[in-house]
């Protein structure tokens, strides 16, 4: 069992982890303070924070954080919560975020798959390559759709099997 780290040593890993996060998601493609805001929510102890609190745990802007998080929503990564009293809505991180990311994954997979199958309708005269690959597109993205719902039903089963193991993390 790892020994806990004391108060300055966890706070030094929780900076370490939204950098790393946020390498990690700018390495896909993402911008690199939005994945410090994912990487700081991931962390963060409070169930939802405001976007002062997200500005300064994550070392962002304020003006980044309003648009990090209208891309995060849209996404399905995070959601906004009132808070009672407060005027300003609160951002908050599900706790199963990845399984509500592949809830959202549908509508993407849709479009793409329609995207292609307008491509190779409307554009009859590509030459073989490109045709080839948009059909690989429309046609992944179909497979894709269709064993979208077994694949939550899986993610949904290694959760409740693994939440009955008495060890890991």
């Amino acid at each position: 069992m790892p020994e806990e780290l004391d108060n300055e040593a966890e706070q030094g890993f929780r900076e370490d982890f939204v950098r790393r996060f946020a390498e990690h998601w700018h390495a896909q493609g993402g911008p690199r303070s939005e994945g410090r805001i994912l990487g700081y929510l991931l962390v963060a102890d409070a169930e939802a924070v405001s976007a002062e609190q997200i500005a300064e745990g994550a070392g962002v802007s304020r003006g980044s954080v309003s648009q990090a998080v209208r891309r995060l929503r849209k996404s399905g990564f995070v959601d906004l919560v009132e808070t009672p009293g407060e005027r300003t809505r609160r951002v908050t991180v599900d706790e199963d975020v990845w399984g509500g990311f592949l809830r959202n994954e549908r509508a993407y997979l849709q479009r793409q798959k329609g995207l292609a199958a307008d491509a190779l309708r409307l554009l009859p005269g590509l030459g073989a390559s490109a045709r080839a690959r948009l059909r690989n597109m429309h046609d992944y993205m179909t497979w894709m759709d269709d064993h979208h719902d077994a694949l939550l039903a899986r993610w949904e089963e290694y959760k409740a099997a693994r939440d009955t193991r008495p060890d890991g993390p």
